[in-house]
């Protein structure tokens, strides 16, 4: 029996042992993590939405009478205008000629009856002043002018018709291939030219944000042929309308587009900044840990972590602002912090 009670004694003490050995092994294991500085920096709370860019000056120019189809060239590059070249007003497309249609017009004709009436009248002021002719001689006069000049301005619209010239600054978007000389009909597309240094976007907005957006607010645009690239655009109208259906409110966002960054048509991402701060502590969302005492995250020094409950305040999809339980320059546990308790022992790796 002694010898019994001898062997149990002997098994809870080497049990024992090897208990308190494995918990001294653990204890001194070093959990790797990757460290970073808390640094003061700004952060953004903004609303995702998305939409088609469009621009804001379009115009598409067709054949206002039959004739033969002449294409000028581009001043700029010395070569026949091309799809994507950068246009400005006033500058001449294509010419439409038809002999027959200019002499129908008699422009010349019409601008000397203009000069006679004008002569005219200059005479009939003259003698009227010396009281040769009556007022209303004057006046018949006076109307022969203003018939005559209203009649070389009628020419000159006529003739405005044979040539096609921007009305607008921008980029050739289309431009219908006819062979040179060949006859074209009324109403056949010459060009179509759009600007778009300056777009706008309609978007729908969820009718929770209905008393958070308002005309004013800053909105960065991106699409993802040039996610590099983030373009400033700003709410500039907001219906007060909600959809029944879609339970959302219309608004529309201008965009400044002096590099011609984004494209008419492109599908485009906004995020519409509500709010803003500069100089708060900020860390990743991803860090935060949900413990059943609040939001944790994990700081360093020396070697050992420490759990922090922390209180936040504006944050973003990946960023969230720290107003409470952190400060600048500690060191802050960004990764392999899942299996981290406090007091743990941990060593940095990059």
């Amino acid at each position: 029996m002694k010898k019994s009670i001898f062997i149990v004694a002997a098994s809870i003490i080497v049990f024992t042992s090897c208990r308190n050995q494995e918990q001294n092994l653990n204890a001194d294991v070093e959990v790797p993590v990757s460290v970073e500085n808390i640094k003061l920096k700004s952060i953004e709370e903004f609303i995702n939405t998305t939409g088609t860019a469009f621009p804001k000056g379009e115009i598409t120019l067709k054949s206002k009478i039959t004739a033969s189809y002449y294409l000028e060239k581009n001043p700029e590059t010395g070569k026949f205008w091309q799809l994507g070249d950068k246009i400005k007003v006033g500058s001449l497309i294509a010419r439409l000629e038809d002999k027959e249609y200019v002499n129908s017009i008699k422009l010349e004709t019409n601008q000397l009856n203009m000069e006679l009436s004008e002569s005219e009248l200059k005479k009939q002021e003259s003698l009227y002043e010396k009281g040769g002719v009556t007022l209303k001689d004057l006046k018949t006069a006076g109307i022969n002018y203003e018939n005559a000049k209203s009649t070389v301005e009628n020419s000159k619209l006529q003739l405005d018709k044979t040539r096609v010239v921007a009305p607008i600054d921008g980029v050739i978007v289309d431009l219908p291939y006819y062979t040179q000389s060949t006859q074209i009909e009324t109403g056949s597309t010459i060009a179509r030219i759009m600007d778009y240094q300056v777009m706008y976007m309609d978007v729908q907005l969820p009718e929770k944000y209905i008393s958070v957006i308002k005309p004013g607010q800053l909105a960065k645009l991106t699409n993802y042929t040039i996610p590099e690239d983030t373009i400033v655009g700003s709410i500039t109208q907001l219906s007060p309308a909600i959809n029944a259906e879609t339970r959302t409110f219309k608004g529309n966002i201008s965009v400044n587009n002096p590099k011609y960054l984004l494209r008419p048509g492109m599908f485009v991402k906004a995020d519409i900044i509500t709010n803003h701060k500069d100089s708060v502590i900020v860390i990743p969302k991803s860090i935060i840990l949900s413990r059943q005492r609040g939001k944790t995250v994990f700081t360093f020094d020396r070697g050992v972590v420490a759990e922090r409950i922390i209180e936040t305040g504006l944050e973003n999809v990946t960023e969230v602002e720290v107003t409470k339980g952190l400060t600048k320059n500690e060191r802050i546990v960004i990764s392999g912090f899942e299996t981290l308790s406090n007091k743990s022992k941990v060593k940095i790796i990059k």
